[in-house]
């Protein structure tokens, strides 16, 4: 029996070694992240998030926004709760941006909606912990930005071309009809000094790019909004850049087996917040991926940046700079889950999505793509390098109850090892059974 476990483990040895090949070796980072992913999720503002949370710049007391063009009468923020009728999605194209920006007057969100046939009050809807317990439990054991604008006065797609490019495209915030050329992005800078790098996408559908969008049904073609190298025929047509972008599921395999790259982009599906979506589920989803993220032993040196795409529609009282014909557009809820991340820190850092460009260039000695992310500022405030990484600690998705477990991974490596062994397992069974049969049929014979 000994000598068949001892086989048997031998052998998943083997079968688990062949499955987990060294990781490719990426050039020294300036900072100890060796491991940086962003998520984008969808359409909230910081006050929508965050605006009663303590110690940011967070909704004034006497907020009362207009309902028309004049000061009175006027509305004040209120909790949405369970409110269905206020879980609605509120139009946020770019002249609705404009409307309710109103030449910086930030007065006009409820009169804007109104000219779209919605009502403008919802705009004015708020969230806490009630709803969003596992958000403000990050931002008391991590960073929080409450000075993080989205890159443009604008919807998702422009804003996730600033993500990756730094850049307004062709400066239409919708799928490019002829694609986008020569427009570099942070994943050519990634290639050109043989940077691991992976596009994680949920429920990706590997057929659905901009030349395909019109045979998919609408929900299924946001991937095309939400995944921007799928609007470069360059990129669509190299098989080798296309291995880069994977289904979310290999995120969980990488983590597992070794194999994070060194810059992971993950784009939602369903979980993605954007409203009327269950809030819960997207917490949920956000959640696991930081937890496997924890179990893995790569939470040492690595660390993981979740944002949203644009304001949705919603409120918020801090006039965004204006840094050219584009942007910035309103401020969007942030958070930086690090070891490194300073505890229950409050970075007010003017910054946007080009920031996560910037850190990742600066920390892996890339040229700037463009002058909007030369000129950001990298969210690198909200680490703290001059202290030793902190032990990954599971962070509670209920408000006001501790969970400092910390992840077991040995166990989930014996579970894996043992998912690995099992059809090692099997086979020497199956060989052992077979050499009795023929022994015995001998013996038989004899």
């Amino acid at each position: 029996m000994t000598r068949v476990l001892a086989f048997l483990l031998a052998a998943a040895a083997v079968v688990l070694c062949s499955a987990m090949p060294a990781r490719a070796s990426d050039p020294t980072p300036r900072t100890p992240i060796r491991h940086f992913i962003t998520l984008m999720q969808e359409n909230h503002t910081f006050d929508n998030y965050f605006g009663t949370y303590p110690g940011v710049d967070g909704i004034p007391k006497d907020t009362c926004v207009p309902l028309g063009r004049k000061p009175k009468p006027c509305f004040r923020p209120f909790h949405v709760g369970e409110n269905a009728i206020a879980q609605r999605d509120l139009d946020h194209s770019q002249m609705t941006y404009r409307l309710q920006y109103n030449g910086g007057r930030m007065d006009g969100f409820i009169r804007a909606l109104g000219l779209r046939n919605q009502d403008g009050r919802l705009a004015l809807g708020y969230r806490d912990d009630r709803d969003i317990p596992y958000y403000w439990n990050l931002a008391d054991q991590y960073v929080l930005y409450d000075r993080f604008f989205s890159s443009a006065g604008a919807g998702s797609f422009l804003n996730h071309i600033y993500w990756a490019a730094a850049s307004p495209g062709d400066g239409y915030d919708r799928v490019p009809p002829n694609g986008f050329g020569n427009l570099k992005t942070i994943f050519d800078r990634l290639e050109a000094k043989g940077i691991s790098w992976k596009f994680y996408v949920q429920n990706y559908e590997p057929k659905l790019n901009r030349r395909t969008i019109n045979r998919f049904p609408g929900n299924r073609a946001s991937q095309v909004i939400w995944v921007p190298l799928l609007n470069f025929d360059r990129y669509l047509d190299n098989p080798k850049i296309m291995r880069h972008i994977v289904n979310l599921d290999q995120y969980f395999v990488d983590l597992q087996t070794g194999h994070l790259p060194a810059v992971s982009y993950i784009a939602p599906s369903g979980p993605s917040e954007h409203p009327p979506s269950s809030l819960t589920s997207g917490q949920a989803f956000v959640r696991s991926l930081i937890n496997a993220l924890m179990r893995s032993r790569d939470w040492k040196d690595s660390a993981f940046l979740l944002s949203y795409d644009d304001w949705g529609g919603f409120y918020d009282h801090v006039k965004p700079p204006q840094v050219d014909a584009y942007g910035y557009g309103f401020r969007v809820p942030s958070l930086l889950v690090s070891p490194y991340a300073r505890r229950g820190f409050v970075d007010s850092t003017t910054l946007d999505f080009t920031s996560i460009l910037r850190f990742i260039e600066d920390n892996w000695s890339l040229r700037p793509l463009t002058q909007r992310d030369a000129k950001a500022k990298s969210i690198a405030g909200g680490f703290d390098f001059s202290r030793p990484p902190r032990e990954a600690e599971f962070v509670s998705a209920r408000r006001g109850v501790a969970e400092q477990a910390r992840p077991k991974r040995n166990l989930i490596y014996l579970f894996y090892l043992g998912a690995v062994a099992l059809p090692a397992g099997i086979m020497v069974w199956a060989a052992a059974a077979s050499r009795r049969r023929r022994a015995s049929e001998a013996g038989e014979r004899a």
